[in-house]
């Protein structure tokens, strides 16, 4: 019922803001990482991208 939080696909890496803000996820399987942005309800994500357009990968991944 409840995930434990090594059993989570993404984790939060950095976070910023209550109402408006920005969090950057990882993704545990892929090491991919995301910025999640909202502002009240309404909020996208997107991958973040090195400076050849690639995405971000920790190779350090859990």
């Amino acid at each position: 019922m409840f995930e434990k939080e090594s059993e989570k696909r993404f984790k939060v890496i950095y976070k910023e803001g209550k109402l408006t803000g920005n969090k950057i996820l990882e993704d545990r399987e892929t090491g991919i990482q995301y910025l999640f942005s909202w502002d009240g309800y309404a909020g996208g994500i997107t991958p973040l991208l090195d400076k050849d357009g690639k995405p971000l990968v920790n190779s350090n991944k859990e």
